[in-house]
């Protein structure tokens, strides 16, 4: 009515929507509720945290930014407003892969779909994905840790030479310097080569392959570059390869590995993941620490990666296992007795007494 006012009388209107005048004219003078204020002021605070997060996140990331901010508020609640707002997180296109299997001898699968590490630098996985540009396709190797899902290592060349590979791994290996760590990949010509597998051998590298044609045996590094896709190349289209280098660069070592939160570590970056790491390990190892234990573990039980049997899951949804009672093997609530119970009790005390 207030956008048409200036075209139609006021009092025409109230009398064709059925209202009032008069009410029309309070609700105009009258003050927005304090939930509409306090909406306003979140719709700020939610604009704020998706364009920090290049307008990737959808609810769940940004509620996780406004919970780390002490701002107390239902995921519901910033799904409606994000959708009042206009505004949504990014999704993935189909993945294409660029593996090439080798006449080489390959490696033995060492984790079979477990992609769970106890701790950093026990278990990384490693992937070949390219880059389109106008100037022709740019090529990216990635080295990710398992447990923290951090780019320890990765590089960036024109062509798919088993060069690409090993400039990724000696990246990885002098940042972290690890110990027996597994390198998972795919079968693909890059890593079955003897040079990668010389390099492995003396870095104390122990290599490990999945099957052919089966993107689950890599599932973890292919959800990388599905992220990479979804929330970078989808998103901007390069002239030059240096524009890509350069945009890739800033995602993987100025928003990925320091900021960007993942589900699967309790909306953690990988950095903050691995800070927080240290800091339990050092307190377990200290036994005059008096700091809080903080459980750390993987909180969705992923179709690729299920967690061990002494992880322990942050869920407060898991329920107690139930027992069955009765002939009829209906569920009973734990500690519940058997409805034949009695009956056996009286026929154990009638042999007794005869």
């Amino acid at each position: 009515m207030s956008d048409h006012q200036a075209r139609y009388p006021i009092a025409t209107m109230c009398e064709l929507l059925g209202v009032s005048s008069s009410g029309y004219y309070a609700w105009v003078k009258r003050r927005p509720s304090r939930r509409a204020e306090s909406d306003a002021a979140l719709i700020e605070e939610i604009g704020a945290a998706h364009t920090a997060s290049r307008g990737t996140y959808g609810a769940p990331r940004v509620h996780a930014e406004l919970t780390e901010k002490g701002i107390r508020v239902g995921r519901k609640r910033v799904a409606r407003l994000m959708s009042q707002a206009g505004l949504a997180g990014v999704s993935r296109r189909k993945f294409v892969t660029t593996t090439v299997k080798g006449d080489s001898r390959q490696a033995p699968d060492l984790i079979e779909r477990n992609f769970t590490a106890a701790g950093p630098d026990r278990l990384w996985v490693a992937d070949i994905s390219y880059i389109p540009t106008w100037a022709g396709f740019l090529y990216l190797a990635v080295v990710l840790d398992a447990c923290s899902r951090r780019i320890v290592g990765w590089s960036m060349a024109t062509t798919l030479a088993t060069q690409l590979v090993l400039d990724a791994l000696n990246m990885a290996l002098a940042m972290r310097r690890p110990r027996d760590v597994i390198h998972h990949s795919d079968q693909g010509s890059q890593y079955t080569s003897i040079e990668f597998g010389r390099r492995c051998r003396d870095a104390g590298v122990r290599p490990s392959m999945g099957s052919v044609g089966d993107a689950y045996d890599n599932a973890m590094c292919e959800s990388f570059f599905a992220t990479l896709e979804c929330e970078l190349l989808d998103r901007h289209r390069f002239k030059t390869q240096p524009d890509a280098r350069s945009a890739v660069f800033t995602f993987i070592e100025g928003f990925y590995n320091p900021r960007r939160r993942h589900s699967s570590i309790g909306y953690l970056s990988p950095i903050d993941y691995e800070r927080r790491l240290q800091r339990h390990q050092s307190t377990a190892i200290d036994p005059d620490a008096h700091q809080p234990g903080v459980v750390l573990a993987a909180v969705k039980d992923k179709p690729f990666g299920r967690p061990q049997e002494e992880a322990v899951l942050d869920r407060r949804c898991a329920r107690r296992p139930h027992h069955r009672a009765g002939r009829d093997g209906r569920m009973a609530p734990p500690g519940a007795e058997p409805k034949n119970a009695t009956k056996q009790r009286d026929q154990m005390t009638s042999n007794q007494t005869a």
